[in-house]
């Protein structure tokens, strides 16, 4: 692709403006390469790659076809019978742009004639709302070429090319199932409103177009570069490359979308064409467009057609209402058929939908710390584990239990959803122990297990240790004394006792067997 070549000392030329009111001479311009210009401006409806003159879509131009015959004075007259807001100016750069429309690139353009009859109406009724000129819609032409999916180099998106920070400040819905840069509907209003501020700025609308293009900033420092100049022509050269072609490409667009038939393009009708009646439904409910390809009987092209901003065909309503667009007639028969849409294959459409998914490991607790109902950990003991429950006795702690039971104190704390060792006297705590054992404690499920043999000296005999329960008026000595063997400081030991800690009756004290 050429290079734009930009003449700096060669034949000047006059550049003519109409609009509303202007129909003098301007300022003098330069001759551009508009080829390269339109190729980065421009996207086909069926594809996100540059146009070239090598694309499928371009017609065979004859020498009947040539427009280079045509006198300036066509140009110039046909333009000045646009009705327009805009400055149609004419000159060479707008005159090369007509070209490229007309001769170049007819197929594009025919492309976008068999598009203007569903597209032109709709952009047409949202700049009227927002009180916007209505020739705007022509810029949707040299934006993305009436492709809703046109996506450029940079990452625009949609017939009016929004960057995903511009389409969130203006409330555009851009997520994993939704692009609203691509819904025809909420990004035209988008950029109705976007030009609406646009235009604050400036109070000039070809100023506002460029800034459509390159930003209010770049126009910006364009004016400063330029002494204060607010004519667009005057700070033409310091303007952004690809904006300098942004308005001669407008008013081409404008021109071509008036006079196409005296150039002979026609219509070109896509595989399936768009409806000029459609009808929009809300719907509240998760449903993918295959569903309601399938139950109405009907392509899910053309379905996908009116519906591009749906990222992966599904309409997510159920997360918050979306809109369901449709030709009138089939706008009545979904309406009939909406249950049976939903269900049609749910389960295949919506397999991965969310679900709560309960943990192998999962297990309900006992109110647990802070009122905790639900915890997680390794599962319980099962097979031939029984469960029995302990009373916790004052003086008892933790370790005393798990060395009585032969089991781990993190067993214990899990079981009963305890986090510290602090336990309170009179608490039941479940303890998960062998069946054999659990006869041999004389429990049952879901009684309290008492050691037999409880009221004596001599407790359980359970791993190295046996077990006294502290009666009225015992001490360490006279404990001690009944084992031989033992002394007092062996007790303190074993129970983690020191010299100021006092024992109670009823408390249970480990003490080691001697062989």
């Amino acid at each position: 692709m050429r290079k734009i070549l930009i003449s700096l000392l060669v034949i000047p030329f006059s550049v003519i403006a109409f609009g509303q009111e202007n129909d003098s001479v301007v300022i003098n311009s330069e001759f551009l390469n508009t080829d390269s210009n339109l190729d980065s401006l421009v996207s086909t409806r069926f594809s996100q790659d540059p146009v070239t003159e090598d694309s499928p879509f371009v017609s065979e131009i004859d020498s009947s076809q040539k427009q280079n015959d045509l006198p300036d004075s066509v140009y110039i007259n046909r333009l000045r019978n646009i009705p327009s807001i805009f400055e149609l100016t004419y000159n060479d750069i707008v005159k090369r742009y007509i070209q490229v429309y007309t001769v170049k690139k007819r197929g594009i353009v025919e492309e976008m004639l068999g598009l203007k009859d569903y597209y032109f109406p709709l952009f047409e009724e949202i700049l009227d709302r927002n009180q916007m000129p209505l020739e705007l819609k022509y810029l949707s032409v040299i934006e993305s070429a009436l492709n809703p999916r046109a996506v450029s180099r940079c990452g625009a998106t949609g017939l009016w090319q929004f960057m995903y920070g511009t389409g969130r400040l203006y409330k555009l819905t851009i997520n994993s199932y939704v692009d609203d840069r691509r819904d025809p509907v909420a990004s035209t209003n988008a950029a109705a409103k976007y030009l609406r501020d646009l235009y604050s700025v400036y109070n000039n609308w070809t100023l506002a177009l460029a800034a459509y293009n390159c930003g209010p900033g770049n126009v910006n420092k364009a004016i400063r570069r330029a002494g204060g100049k607010t004519s667009y022509w005057d700070i033409y050269y310091f303007l952004p490359r690809e904006t300098r072609g942004y308005v001669p490409a407008f008013i081409a667009a404008t021109y071509v979308m008036n006079y196409y038939k005296e150039h002979n393009l026609t219509a070109r009708s896509a595989t399936f064409a768009l409806p000029e009646s459609v009808d929009t439904i809300m719907l509240a409910n998760n449903v993918h467009l295959q569903q309601v390809a399938d139950v109405l009987q009907v392509p899910i092209e053309q379905i996908r057609d009116l519906n591009p901003q749906y990222r992966r065909d599904i309409i997510p309503g159920k997360y918050s209402p979306c809109p369901l667009r449709l030709p009138s007639q089939w706008a009545t028969r979904f309406i009939d058929l909406q249950d049976s849409v939903y269900r049609y294959k749910n389960d295949k459409f919506f397999s991965g939908e969310f679900k709560i998914i309960i943990p192998a490991n999962y297990r309900s607790g006992r109110g647990g710390r802070q009122g905790r109902m639900d915890s997680y950990g390794p599962p319980p003991p099962s097979g031939d584990m029984q469960r029995i429950y302990h009373q916790v006795k004052s003086g008892e702690n933790l370790g005393q239990i798990a060395s009585l039971y032969r089991v781990r104190v993190s067993d214990i704390r899990y079981w009963n959803d305890i986090s510290k060792n602090k336990i309170i006297a009179g608490k039941r705590l479940v303890i998960y122990l062998p069946k054999k054992k659990t006869a041999k404690l004389q429990t049952s499920q879901g009684a309290e297990a008492k050691p037999s043999a409880m009221n004596t000296k001599e407790i359980v005999k359970a791993s190295d240790f046996v077990y006294y329960e502290i009666k009225s008026g015992d001490t360490l000595w006279k404990i001690a004394s009944q084992y031989p063997g033992i002394s007092d400081n062996d007790l303190m030991k074993w129970n983690n006792l020191d010299g100021e800690s006092k024992i109670k009756p009823g408390q249970t004290l480990k003490i080691k067997r001697i062989n």
